[in-house]
C-alpha cells in the first residue's frame, strides 16, 4: 500500500462525469502494452451523454476516493460481468484493485452470482488472475481502425 487512505461507496448519478474521468485518465496516460493510437481509437474523449448514462444506470459500480477525488472503480453488470475496472495511473500499484474487487465479489455474491467474467485489456490480465481469475479466451476485437487483444476471463465465487 501507498500510505494512502480510501474512501469506498456505491456511485450514483452524480458520478457518470467523473466515472468518464477516471477511465479517461487511465487509458490513456497510464502505462499501457497497447499504442497510442489504440489508445485514442479505445477511448477518444470522455465518455458522456445518455448512452454512457445508461450504460452505467444498469450496474452496481463500487468507487474509490482519495480527499475529493474518486481514483479508481469497478462495476458489475448483470449475469457477473465486470463491465468497467480503471484506475488512475496515481493509483495505480497501491493495492486497490483488490479492493475494489473484493467489494465487487461480495456484491455478486449477495446477488446470488456463482461465476464473475471479464474482458480484460493486457494491462488488467495480470490483476485479474492475481484474484483468481482463468484466461477462457484469447480475443482480438476491432475498434474503428485499431485491433486489441484481450482476454475473456472467469472466476468462481462460490464458496
Amino acid at each position: 500500500m501507498n500510505g494512502v487512505t480510501y474512501q469506498f461507496r456505491w456511485a450514483g448519478r452524480h458520478d457518470d462525469a467523473a466515472l468518464a474521468d477516471v477511465m479517461f485518465d487511465a487509458v490513456r496516460n497510464g502505462p499501457s502494452d497497447y499504442t497510442q493510437a489504440q489508445r485514442q481509437q479505445w477511448v477518444p474523449e470522455r465518455r458522456a451523454g445518455a448512452a454512457w448514462t445508461e450504460r452505467l444506470a444498469q450496474q452496481s459500480i463500487i468507487v474509490a476516493e482519495n480527499a475529493d477525488q474518486i481514483v479508481g472503480f469497478m462495476s458489475l453488470a448483470d449475469g457477473g460481468y465486470i463491465d468497467f475496472a480503471y484506475i488512475r495511473p496515481s493509483a495505480q500499484r497501491s493495492g486497490l484493485f483488490r479492493r475494489l474487487y473484493a467489494e465487487i465479489e461480495k456484491r455478486g455474491r449477495a446477488d446470488g452470482t456463482a461465476r464473475l467474467w471479464v474482458h480484460a485489456s493486457l494491462m488488467a490480465r495480470p490483476a485479474f488472475a492475481a484474484v483468481g481469475f482463468s484466461v477462457v479466451e484469447r480475443q482480438v476485437v476491432a475498434i474503428g481502425d485499431e485491433r486489441f487483444e484481450r482476454f475473456k476471463m472467469e472466476c468462481d465465487t462460490a464458496t
